[in-house]
C-alpha cells in the first residue's frame, strides 16, 4: 500500500504544515512526533508498543488537529 493512502493526514502534514520525527526521543517517552515551526504538536506516549501503532495514533491525532483548526 502507498504511504499516502494509508496515512493521508500524515502526508498532508509533511507536505504543508510541518515534519515528523520517528525514533525514541531523549526522554524515551515518544517514538513518533509531529512538529511545526512552533515546536511539538503531538508526540506518542509510552503506551505505544510498535512503530505501526505509533503511526496509526499520529494519523488519528493529525486528523483531529486538522479538524480543530478548520483545515
Amino acid at each position: 500500500m502507498i504511504f499516502a493512502q494509508a496515512y493521508p493526514a500524515i502526508t498532508r502534514w509533511v507536505e504543508g504544515q510541518g515534519w515528523v520525527e520517528i525514533g525514541m526521543d531523549e526522554t524515551g517517552d515518544s517514538l513518533v512526533r509531529a512538529l511545526d515551526p512552533g515546536g511539538l504538536v503531538w508526540g506518542s506516549d509510552g503506551q505505544v508498543g510498535t512503530a505501526d501503532e505509533a503511526l496509526r495514533a499520529l494519523e488519528e491525532a493529525l486528523r483531529e488537529w486538522f479538524e480543530q483548526n478548520g483545515m
